[in-house]
């Protein structure tokens, strides 16, 4: 598990989100400055600050009802707007993951199949790898 996340008391957070991060780590050009934050905004619950070197920054959570699958995709989606905004920012493509399918034209969609939390193409619908297994 990332080292930054070893100390998180929302251990099931703390798994989904390294999940995801190896994603981000080995396709993203923006990487995040991760933190928690207890009790946010006073509402009793734990979140997943990501964080830009500028400053701004984005809390991710997910909900203890929700299957292991379901929070690494939950997560996933999460963790991609982020990202998004961060390369906008960058003034980088702003398209992450990207559908090798289809190049230059749309993000892969997180989801749920069979189980198994998902990249897949949204036009197609086809699983393109399992979430926190993409390759650059």
């Amino acid at each position: 598990m990332d080292d930054q996340l070893v100390h998180l008391k929302d251990r099931a957070l703390a798994a989904a989100l390294d999940v995801v991060l190896r994603d981000v780590r080995a396709t993203c050009a923006v990487r995040p400055v991760v933190h928690e934050e207890r009790d946010f905004m006073g509402l009793g619950e734990d979140v997943i600050m990501l964080c830009a070197a500028g400053g701004s920054g984005q809390g991710v959570s997910v909900s203890g009802w929700q299957s292991p699958a379901e929070q690494v995709a939950d997560l996933a989606d999460q963790v991609q707007g982020w990202a998004v905004e961060e390369l906008c920012a960058a003034l980088k493509p702003a398209t992450w993951p990207e559908c090798p399918t289809h190049p230059d034209s749309h993000p892969l969609e997180a989801g749920v199949v069979k189980g198994v939390a998902v990249w897949s193409c949204p036009r197609t619908r086809k699983a393109v790898a399992p979430v926190g297994e993409l390759s650059s």
